[in-house]
């Protein structure tokens, strides 16, 4: 490879939350009875005119200026034609050569937490094609295909990246941060394995000292890719084979290949296409798209907080950058840390046991934060009761699991279960006397300077109480009682 830089170009297919079609009033629900929303017009009848979604194109506008688009006053929409099983009136209707918005950005983090730009070269509107459900455990076994078109017509915005990438590690921060930004605006639900967020990934190999331009190069097409993981599996495939075939003297193929899910390989589908096979033309049956300045502006300035910002701000309170990054990836996850810390101070101890002991028990119940068995304010209360001194750390641990168990609060596993924390002196003292009895030899080395030792006797006396004694009051008193030689006689 030290012969060759890794060049990378990613498109991205993203399913709007919108609640009707494009350019029809069918439902966009997922999971519906195969072919039950349709109509005329996603089917592609012949007589039927579009109307264009309002609420699409709000969206796409709300897209593109997130990612630091230039959004074009007046644009236009295209057929691009193809015949597909799926397709059903043998065109899309997409936006070719003036499309929504042009020139932005993403920016991504870099190991050592250097920042790099990667250019978005333009974000279109079109229509989503139908799908197609082979009859096989995989494509090449499949007897048929059954096509449903409930999703012909859903609306799309198509994110087109500049070739800026230059490795899997960067296409996976890459679509990362541009899945985050998408999810604070609430456009889409980006379910990848639904199909709402699928991926483009065109790998390209340039030999050191190529001096022509990137688009001259022969680019492989890696094609609907349905996980960021998978995006990163076939890009590294794909480099490794690329690289192969150039060293045996051979030449690459422009072509579209599919991956293979269970092997992480890329497998050939067709040669690539170019915009010329498409023969787009304008879409007679659709006026050119004109937006107000003014109304562009005004969805400028209702954008939410997004991660740039959200990351700073966190690191600002104090939260570890690790944390911060963790949080902020996940919409959920800052949702939930936001609403507990309204119930709970301490902001970083909320962050700390929501991504270790209840991010545990979300994963082992295939949870998420947003329908969590245990919400905001219950996590706040268990670290409440931490906080005034009746719950150990290591209690609260089993009072977070018994909440997840049983849905019930923190204070009522504590009473159910008898966890309340000993802080009577007297009572623990008792324990203590007996503890140092039994382990006269411990103590010896305690007293000679072993100060491991006490650790060890701290341990005895919180298994003699179930763990339910506090742990600075029995360091406290285990030195009170080591102190007096009638309690070692």
């Amino acid at each position: 490879m030290d012969r060759y830089e890794v060049i990378i170009g990613i498109e991205v297919h993203v399913e709007l939350k919108t609640q009707s079609k494009l350019f029809c009033g069918c439902a966009t629900r997922f999971g519906m009875e195969p072919n039950s929303e349709t109509c005329p017009v996603c089917l592609g009848m012949p007589g039927v005119l579009p109307v264009l979604n309002g609420e699409a194109i709000e969206m796409a506008v709300k897209s593109a200026l997130a990612l630091h688009c230039q959004v074009r006053p007046f644009s236009k929409f295209d057929r691009k034609q193809y015949f597909y099983p799926d397709l059903p009136k043998a065109y899309q209707i997409s936006q070719y050569d003036q499309p929504l918005a042009e020139w932005g950005w993403v920016e991504i983090r870099l190991s050592g937490g250097a920042p790099k730009k990667i250019r978005v070269r333009r974000i279109h509107v079109e229509e989503d094609a139908g799908k197609l459900n082979h009859m096989g455990q995989r494509l090449g076994d499949a007897v048929g295909s059954l096509v449903d078109l409930n999703r012909a017509g859903v609306p799309l915005i198509e994110i087109v990246s500049e070739p800026d990438l230059r490795s899997a590690e960067e296409a996976r921060l890459y679509l990362t941060e541009l899945r985050a930004t998408l999810s604070y605006l609430d456009v889409s639900d980006l379910r990848m394995q639904e199909g709402s967020m699928r991926c483009d990934a065109n790998v390209s190999l340039k030999p050191v000292g190529y001096q022509g331009s990137l688009e001259d190069l022969p680019r492989v097409e890696i094609k609907n890719v349905n996980s960021i993981r998978n995006v990163q599996r076939g890009i590294d495939y794909e480099v490794a084979r690329q690289s192969e075939v150039l060293q045996a003297g051979q030449r690459i193929i422009k072509e579209t290949r599919g991956l293979d899910d269970a092997t992480g390989r890329t497998y050939s589908q067709r040669s690539k296409e170019e915009a010329n096979d498409y023969r787009y033309f304008p879409e007679p049956d659709l006026p050119p798209l004109v937006l107000e300045p003014a109304w562009i502006d005004e969805v400028s300035h209702h954008l939410p907080d997004l991660p740039a910002t959200i990351r700073q701000n966190l690191m600002a309170r104090g939260l570890p950058e690790q944390d911060a990054e963790v949080l902020v990836q996940d919409r959920e996850a800052y949702d939930y840390w936001s609403k507990a810390i309204h119930y709970h101070a301490d902001e970083k101890l909320v962050a700390n046991w929501m991504l270790s002991d209840v991010a545990r028990l979300i994963n082992a119940r295939q949870e998420s934060y947003a329908r969590c068995s245990v919400g905001p304010q219950g996590l706040a209360e268990l670290l409440d009761l931490m906080a005034d001194g009746t719950l150990s750390g290591r209690m609260a641990k089993e009072v977070l699991e018994g909440m997840f168990e049983t849905k019930e609060t923190a204070r009522e596993v504590v009473k159910a279960r008898g966890l309340n924390q000993i802080t009577d002196t007297g009572a623990l003292m008792e324990v203590v006397k007996t503890v140092v009895a039994d382990h006269a030899v411990v103590v010896a080395d305690y007293r000679s300077g072993k100060d491991k030792a006490l650790a060890f006797l701290v341990g005895q006396v919180m298994k003699a109480t179930r763990g339910q004694a506090k742990p600075g009051l029995v360091n406290t008193l285990l030195k009170e009682a080591i102190g007096r030689e009638d309690l070692t006689t």
